[in-house]
């Protein structure tokens, strides 16, 4: 899967949330100062030659929507972070996070509890 940079990562996100939705639609989410029309329309294509994004027609224009679901995303973004960065050790990487967050105990029994309950 191809790695998205950061405005297209951000349109993704604005898709996910809404499932579908035209440029304008798009634009109306994004936080002021907001991109022109024209910006939003090319990176929305390039998500499509990605095959990130798929349309449809409405009218005169399109309506746009993921092809690829947030989850897959994420998760193929967070193997390649613990691959580049933690040379593919996630205990690595809980362990950075750990430090570097200062976490208590708490958080941390909180965190185990929730990878106990993915294991049932």
């Amino acid at each position: 899967m191809k790695q998205l940079t950061k405005a297209e990562e951000e349109i993704m996100q604005i898709l996910w949330q809404l499932e579908k939705a035209n440029v304008a639609g798009i634009i109306e989410q994004m936080p002021a100062p907001k991109p022109a029309y024209n910006t939003v329309s090319t990176i929305v294509r390039i998500l499509e030659n990605k095959e990130f994004v798929g349309h449809e027609k409405m009218g005169k224009g399109y309506n746009y929507f993921p092809l690829v679901k947030k989850e897959t995303y994420s998760n193929q973004s967070m193997n390649k972070l613990v691959d580049n960065y933690f040379n593919g050790s996630f205990k690595s990487m809980v362990s950075f996070f750990v430090k570097k967050n200062d976490l208590d105990t708490k958080e941390l029994e909180a965190i185990l509890k929730e990878i106990n309950k993915k294991e049932d």
